[in-house]
């Protein structure tokens, strides 16, 4: 059998265990619902990103349905994943007066450009499917003479996972109380005073993160009092011609995506080295030299470091025409960074 018909037989497969579970869902008596993701755009059109689930509602007056309305859940990792993505709905979008009227993908996701005229700063896009309450989404528009942005991974990077341990990661993904997790040391104070000394830059948290966490990887950023910036994760499963997303290919797509949208800024990107983030800063640097600022990089720890498989080998950037930074905490970055006169 060649690969295409596999490929083939494995997206019905997973068509087929979908389907499955949105039956199981609707018997569980779980409701359709619109869930709406911070994006950015310029004056001219905004990337809108959202998605459209089955998903079980908390009773009326439990402990879990008054944290809904508190911003104060503490949702194990695996609940997460209980919510059904509904493929193929139709989404109203609004933003700015202009209404769009989209299909939500395979796996539920909208990701859209909307053509739209719009001032500079923050907006809101409000999304609509049948059947689901209206979900609101913050925009953030970057004005035309925007000249720096900041481009920061999660996993390792803002936040203490550990992620490439394979056993630790399902723990942390699947098991872990969300309010477990932890901040990296000075990593929310440093991109809060980079915000602070940029306030027209965008923050773009880029990961490999999947969309279900989505919510809870916001309300982790807003209760750790990191700067808003909009969440670009991805789906895992199968794509056309592979059985898992790649999360490297995930990252350099949007990477290049952003040099495309936006080709007169230059960006700080920010990640950690206990994954693929020096590579794929380095492969980008090499293409868009003129369009990184610097390259910030979070040194694990020793026991992160062994726990994790290892990490790179801090390379000999002396070539390079981008300043590159090392170090174990955000304190020290923001102290290079000042030396470079971004903070």
């Amino acid at each position: 059998m060649s690969g295409t018909h596999v490929f083939r037989l494995a997206h019905r497969l997973s068509d087929g265990i979908n389907t499955a579970r949105l039956k199981l869902a609707r018997r569980w008596k779980f409701e359709p619902k619109t869930i709406a993701y911070q994006g950015y755009g310029s004056t001219e059109w905004v990337r809108v990103l959202g998605r459209v689930v089955l998903a079980s509602k908390p009773v009326p007056g439990s402990r879990a349905d008054h944290a809904a309305k508190n911003g104060t859940q503490n949702v194990r990792g695996w609940r997460a994943f209980t919510s059904v993505p509904i493929p193929g709905s139709e989404v109203e979008i609004e933003v700015g007066g202009t209404v769009t009227k989209v299909r939500a993908d395979r796996g539920g996701l909208i990701d859209i450009d909307v053509r739209v005229s719009l001032s500079p700063g923050w907006h809101t896009a409000v999304l609509r499917s049948q059947g689901t309450e209206p979900a609101e989404a913050s925009i953030f528009v970057i004005g035309p003479e925007t000249r720096f942005g900041i481009v920061s991974d999660i996993d390792d990077t803002v936040m203490v996972t550990a992620l490439p341990r394979p056993f630790l990661a399902l723990w942390n993904t699947f098991v872990l109380s969300e309010r477990a997790r932890m901040a990296t040391p000075g990593m929310a104070v440093l991109l809060d005073r980079l915000t602070v000394e940029h306030p027209d830059a965008p923050v773009i948290y880029l990961s490999t993160g999947p969309w279900n966490a989505a919510p809870t990887l916001g309300r982790f950023l807003t209760r750790n009092m990191y700067p808003s910036g909009a969440l670009v994760l991805t789906d895992w499963g199968l794509t056309q011609d592979r059985w898992f997303r790649s999360g490297q290919d995930h990252k350099r797509q949007n990477l290049e995506r952003l040099a495309a949208e936006f080709p007169n800024m230059r960006w700080l990107l920010i990640g950690d080295n206990g994954q693929h983030d020096e590579q794929i800063y380095s492969a980008f640097t090499q293409e868009h030299s003129d369009r990184v600022a610097a390259i910030a990089i979070r040194q694990l720890s020793v026991s992160e470091s062994v726990l994790a498989g290892g990490h790179s080998e801090n390379g000999d950037h002396s070539a390079s025409s981008v300043p590159w930074i090392y170090s174990p905490d955000g304190a020290g970055i923001a102290r290079k960074l000042k030396e470079l006169e971004l903070i």
